[in-house]
């Protein structure tokens, strides 16, 4: 038995020497870097198919040299006009005449031509409520796939009609979705420089968006505020929420009266999540338990020491990271069968995991085109090239700028659908528990509670100070497409200061002492 393991440990050192030789290669070699760049490109389409989406290009940016006088119908203006959607099904209870809904451009100041598209939707409530900016992740991915899926004030039928949303977040709030980076949606640039490689780029972009967008609807900049989103927005909401506060604190242009910001089944500290994904495959059964002392051994030791080989600024081995690290998930993929890795109740049928198609063909009308005044500009659904310009992003660590917005008092929600594969609830929670702040020991020493809705448990609940993990019942990734109705309360309690209240004063007094 001794001999055994001795073998096997063997194996693994020289499997992970191996492994490290081919990351100095790819770090030293452009031909290989460009190897893998393809086959990370190749990933990229296969997770767009697996969406049904196929969008007719795939990036909204061409040189200056090379775009007609169409694709940049704008020039330098802010482009807004109010928005009302054809083949909308109306009811007694709300008329879009009654409602601020908007969709425009904006010109980003400081880049080289980069015009940044939205949908702005005044809320159905009262136009005090908070602002709310949605980011869908990707990277690439157009934010409109949460308008009309997720939590939008419509959704789209099979005849393409829109229907009100009776959870839409509008309910609440006044509601703000970006297509970013640019060259994702319909946002768009005519030169290649406007490209975004990291979250500097992306954050300094939005954050130029935002002062444009304050500085036109002035009256909304007293509201509170709030960064929302999804997957791999767990890298662009803590950036943004950090720009926002270093422009806040340096006096720059608009105040942003930032409140919190909320990450749900993110991607935001790749090393502890990426040493997540053999527990949580073990746990819910998609791997045996020799698969995962296998991985335990060999894959999981080298994308640790990939990632630090990456840091926090490195380019070359931040892709060959990537490439390691996703050894993990594939190998659990390749075991766990024909699963859905955004939900893992459900089956993908064929290379088809869900069918967003709808979206493209609803905004591919000239009707709704004509509606949001974007001339020729396609729409890129997901785009694969911001997709494979973010690469060198990805395994970056994005929670090293939370502790300092904690400590001033700005909140933070993290939650998680508890049957997502790719970003699970594990992986999140774990990172969350091992940040580093001033109220760590704390939050790590209160209590789970229930997170009620209607009188039902819909998660579990872990709060301190401006800190929440809240792990969502019968959810995967997408928690406001497979639960509205709690997705909405958890934002509706959390913006208004109330979600804590979920524990019993017991529970409070455990945490406490």
């Amino acid at each position: 038995m001794k001999h055994s393991s001795s073998s096997s440990s063997s194996t693994s050192t020289l499997f992970i020497f191996n492994l490290l030789f081919l990351f100095f290669s790819i770090s030293t070699s452009s031909t290989a870097t460009a190897t893998a760049d393809l086959r990370l490109t190749l990933e990229a389409k296969k997770l767009v198919r697996d969406l049904n989406l196929f969008p007719e290009v795939n990036l909204n940016i061409a040189t200056a040299a090379n775009s007609s006088s169409s694709l940049d119908p704008h020039g330098g203006k802010i482009v807004e006009k109010r928005l009302k959607f054809p083949n909308l099904i109306n009811d007694d209870d709300v008329s879009v005449e009654d409602l601020g809904h908007y969709a425009g451009y904006y010109p980003i100041q400081h880049s080289h031509a980069a015009k940044m598209f939205y949908f702005f939707f005044e809320s159905r409530d009262h136009k005090e409520a908070p602002v709310v900016i949605w980011l869908t992740g990707g990277p690439g991915c157009s934010s409109e796939l949460a308008l009309f899926y997720e939590n939008g004030p419509f959704k789209i039928n099979d005849n393409l009609s829109l229907v009100w949303n009776e959870y839409g977040w509008d309910k609440v709030s006044n509601l703000l979705y970006v297509d970013q980076p640019t060259g994702t949606g319909f946002s768009y640039s005519t030169d290649l420089r406007d490209m975004r490689h990291d979250e500097k780029g992306v954050s300094n972009d939005l954050y130029d968006f935002l002062q444009a967008f304050f500085a036109e609807h002035p009256q909304y900049a007293k509201n509170d505020f709030f960064i929302t989103g999804e997957s791999y927005a767990g890298h662009y909401i803590p950036a943004l929420a950090s720009r926002i506060h270093q422009g806040n604190q340096a006096s720059e242009g608009i105040h942003i009266n930032l409140k919190g910001f909320a990450i749900g089944n993110g991607l935001t500290d790749p090393l502890i999540q990426y040493k997540a994904y053999p527990d949580f495959a073990l746990d819910m059964g998609l791997i045996s338990k020799g698969t995962h002392t296998r991985l335990g051994l060999v894959l999981v030791p080298a994308c640790e020491l990939a990632i630090k080989l990456c840091g926090t600024d490195g380019k070359a081995a931040c892709l060959a990271a990537n490439v390691a690290c996703n050894l993990i998930f594939n190998d659990i993929l390749l075991h766990a069968g024909n699963i859905n890795y955004y939900d893992i109740r459900k089956k993908c049928e064929g290379s088809l995991c869900y069918d967003f198609s709808n979206m493209e063909k609803f905004l591919d009308q000239q009707s709704v085109r004509d509606s949001l005044g974007v001339g020729k500009i396609r729409f890129v659904s997901c785009s694969t090239e911001v997709y494979a310009a973010m690469l060198v992003d990805w395994m970056r660590n994005l929670e090293v700028g939370i502790p300092a917005l904690l400590d001033d008092g700005i909140k933070l929600l993290v939650y998680a659908g508890e049957y997502d594969l790719i970003c699970n609830w594990l992986g999140n929670s774990r990172w969350v528990h091992a940040m580093k702040w001033s109220g760590q020991k704390e939050f790590v020493a209160s209590p789970d509670a229930p997170f009620i809705v209607n009188g039902s448990e819909a998660g579990l609940l872990k709060n301190y100070g401006p800190l929440s993990f809240l792990k969502v019942h019968d959810a995967g990734h997408m928690v406001p497409m497979d639960q509205p109705k709690a997705a909405l309360e958890m934002l509706t309690k959390w913006t208004r200061g109330t979600l804590a209240e979920s524990i019993s004063g017991e529970e409070k007094l455990v945490a406490d002492m």
